[in-house]
């Protein structure tokens, strides 16, 4: 039987501005993914966003981002290996209070923006993640860009592994992501979204924006709620999903 996760990145409002529909996407994912106060989010927001999954019974991961509010953790910062460590820790440590206030556990850690992207292509960045995951709990999974350095980081590290593929973002060749200043970044079209992902999970392959396959291990996929019809797409793509016979857990 194929199986995938249904991952979200959320909690991202912050004081009286509002981003994405989380209560309402929340029901259709089985695994948010909570920002943690560096790229987006405050305390009301994070304690918010882990009772809504806990009601949903989805699995909740901090999702760590540079510490940039402005630029919502999308713009490339200089750091140590040292900083990447040190900040994975603090964002996770932020999230794990409002986790252990609700009796629940941390399921992943998973990069934001500008920190993903890097990540995926600098393996020292990458080890130095995941080591900063190890030090606080090693039996918390790292969710990074499938086929990555994130993924080659955590192996060699040896925490678990979520590979994640994208309903909605085109693919380069060496299937990074294409960067979202460049034209067709965004897949536009819900339907061709929809069979991406079918084929991801069922054949393991995408099509790059070079119109070349490329092969694919998908455990996870990302759906985001922050669209003008976030939900609408949210729903469509789980029941797909499930008309293909593909569970959903």
């Amino acid at each position: 039987m194929y199986t995938i996760d249904m991952n979200c990145d959320l909690g991202e409002s912050f004081g009286r501005f509002t981003i994405g529909r989380d209560e309402e996407v929340i029901p259709y994912i089985t695994s948010a993914n909570v920002a943690c106060g560096y790229h987006a989010s405050d305390p009301m927001v994070m304690g918010k966003t882990v009772q809504i999954a806990k009601k949903n019974g989805v699995h909740v991961g901090a999702h760590i981002g540079f510490p940039d509010l402005m630029g919502f953790g999308r713009r490339n910062m200089v750091i140590s290996p040292e900083e990447a460590k040190t900040y994975t820790m603090y964002q996770m440590g932020a999230l794990m209070g409002f986790l252990a206030a609700e009796h629940m556990t941390l399921s992943h850690v998973k990069p934001h923006g500008a920190f993903y992207n890097m990540a995926a292509k600098d393996y020292q960045m990458s080890l130095a993640i995941c080591e900063g995951i190890k030090a606080i709990d090693s039996k918390v999974a790292l969710m990074g860009l499938a086929g990555s350095e994130m993924i080659r980081a955590a192996k060699a590290v040896g925490i678990p592994v979520i590979q994640e593929v994208f309903a909605d973002r085109a693919y380069e060749e060496d299937g990074t992501l294409v960067a979202r200043s460049k034209p067709g970044a965004m897949i536009e079209d819900e339907n061709e979204a929809i069979q991406r992902v079918i084929r991801m999970v069922k054949d393991r392959k995408v099509n790059a924006i070079t119109g070349k396959d490329v092969d694919i291990q998908p455990d996870s996929v990302c759906v985001h709620g922050d669209g003008k019809a976030a939900l609408l797409f949210v729903k469509k793509i789980r029941e797909a999903l499930e008309r293909e016979g593909i569970l959903i857990k």
